[in-house]
């Protein structure tokens, strides 16, 4: 009998024990999170934790599919220039910085549901940073309501973060059926208005005013800019950048095998896909048959997506990327319409429930690629495999959590702790932990953590774990006291100026407000 009780404490100090090695690694961040998070799962294994299937059971998890899918898919709109203009579309009809500081935010926070809180962040930096230069206001001034902005709108559905995605399938799991395609906009909803009203009231007491070292290059207007360098394209009859066809610029590096070759305007290039439309040295066009030099600049003309191959020579060094001038300047063509009519089904066939969310992600994700809205090439880069890695390597633990008893074990000492003061201070204990964890360490890890917890919590009281599910949700979301607790968070500290103790003025009234729907709405929408 002893032994036979002996067994489950000793696994459970052996996961608490590599639980806390994986904590301090990530917080250390010298090593990559993807591979904290299979260290986490291959020690769990090596220690008999769990077995080889279970080990790898992560990569097979349709939690991981969706969210593989929903990259792809995010590239597809964001690839076609949809999100770029919708975000030029929407801000430039603000006012003064309090409308815009508003506009700003509600924009990114309906792509972060559609796209993701990064995804919705790298697509409207560097229209933000151009609106905060027209308006005269200080870039940080919109680029943290941006930052903090797109964290709320990744409440408002099921694909807004893989926290989100998580949080339904521990709900299935434990027997209270998943969350809907739009469940999460319950408390998503008061986020992104309480967070509007912080901001636009508050903010310019809690955000200081920095001078940037850096801008992002805006290339909306790179047709006319063009067009100015090059006078004699303006006569072509076309478009210098269109929807599929496009331009780019490209100059002949010192020592380039381009040296000496021959070309002149209206030159095919070997490859057959590009034309020479102009050449510059100097600063002056160049007419007819041309020896190059290095430092010669050639205007090249093709489709999109063969600009984007033939480009990366190392024989010649491109002046603007031409994948960023796609998205800030093209115009919208067949394939943003198409990303959107995918995206449509998607959200129907989420919000319906005829198929399982898995499925729906992953037939909108080969649609974008069949369609040839994302080549295949891009869609494998899309994909962030240290978020993927991070997902699958973690549901090890959170299956060891909860197979050895530890969640058991640490709902126990909770319930032990703060139980006689009610459910609702247990919740607040719970969502306090996951608070201080996100500032530490990745959301999604601090979900896979808590989630297998809050579900014992809510096993050891005899209540619903729905609301103790979705409050680690929402609270997981609020990483905002630090630059380096999310990338959307690191992308704008550069363009604004802003250090590392910047963040936590406007972070913490806000982290407050994540706090109080998660303890106030959210149990009134899922009773405990």
């Amino acid at each position: 009998m002893q032994l036979a009780t002996l067994a489950p404490v000793t696994d459970s100090g052996v996961t608490l024990l590599i639980l806390a090695l994986a904590v301090i690694a990530f917080i250390s961040g010298r090593v990559p999170t993807g591979i904290v998070a299979i260290g986490v799962s291959l020690a769990l294994l090596a220690t008999r934790i769990i077995d080889l299937p279970q080990a790898f059971a992560g990569f097979a998890d349709p939690a991981v599919i969706l969210i593989a899918a929903l990259f792809v898919v995010a590239e597809g709109l964001d690839s076609s220039g949809l999100t770029s203009w919708t975000g030029q579309q929407l801000v430039r009809r603000g006012g003064s910085p309090r409308a815009l500081t508003a506009l700003v935010m509600l924009v990114v926070g309906i792509l972060s549901a559609l796209i993701s809180v990064n995804g919705a962040v790298a697509a409207l930096l560097p229209v933000v940073v151009v609106i905060a230069a027209r308006s005269a206001i200080t870039p940080s001034r919109l680029l943290l309501p941006l930052a903090f902005g797109a964290h709320s709108g990744a409440l408002l559905t099921l694909t807004g973060s893989p926290v989100n995605v998580l949080a339904s399938e521990f709900a299935a799991e434990a027997g209270g059926g998943p969350f809907g395609f739009f469940s999460f906009a319950v408390a998503g909803i008061p986020l992104v208005i309480g967070s509007i009203v912080i901001v636009v009231f508050f903010g310019h007491r809690l955000v200081p005013e920095r001078t940037p070292a850096t801008l992002p290059r805006d290339l909306s207007a790179q047709a006319g800019v063009l067009l100015r360098d090059y006078p004699s394209i303006e006569g072509g009859g076309r478009p210098v950048i269109e929807a599929e066809d496009g331009v780019a610029e490209v100059m002949v590096p010192p020592r380039s095998a381009f040296i000496d070759e021959h070309v002149f305007p209206g030159m095919l290039t070997d490859s057959g896909d590009l034309v020479i439309l102009a050449i510059k040295r100097d600063g002056e066009e160049l007419e007819g048959d041309v020896s190059l030099r290095a430092g010669d600049l050639l205007l090249l003309r093709g489709r999109w997506d063969a600009l984007e191959t033939r480009l990366p020579d190392p024989a010649v060094v491109v002046v603007d990327d031409p994948d960023a001038v796609r998205r800030q300047a093209a115009p919208l063509g067949w394939r943003a319409w198409t990303a959107l009519g995918i995206l449509v089904a998607m959200v129907i066939a989420l919000a319906t429930g005829i198929v399982p969310p898995a499925v729906a992600g992953l037939v909108a994700a080969v649609a974008m690629v069949l369609s040839r809205v994302v080549p295949v090439e891009r869609a494998h880069r899309s994909i962030s495999w240290t978020t993927l890695l991070l997902v699958a390597g973690m549901i090890p633990l959170s299956t060891a959590i909860t197979q050895t008893g530890t969640a058991d074990l640490i709902a126990q000492g909770l319930v032990d702790l703060v139980g006689g003061l009610g459910p609702l201070a247990i919740l607040a204990a719970l969502c306090v932990v996951a608070l201080v964890f996100g500032q530490l360490i990745s959301n999604t890890a601090t979900a896979l953590i808590l989630l297998p917890i809050a579900v014992s919590v809510a096993g050891e009281l005899s209540l619903s774990p729905l609301p103790f599910i979705m409050a680690v949700a929402v609270v997981s979301a609020a990483a905002l006291l630090t630059p380096v607790a999310t990338p959307a968070n690191l992308m704008v500290q550069a363009p604004s100026g802003l250090r590392f103790g910047d963040y936590w003025k406007l972070g913490l009234p806000l982290m407050l407000f994540y706090l109080a729907v998660a303890l106030v709405i959210v149990p009134l929408v899922w009773p405990f």
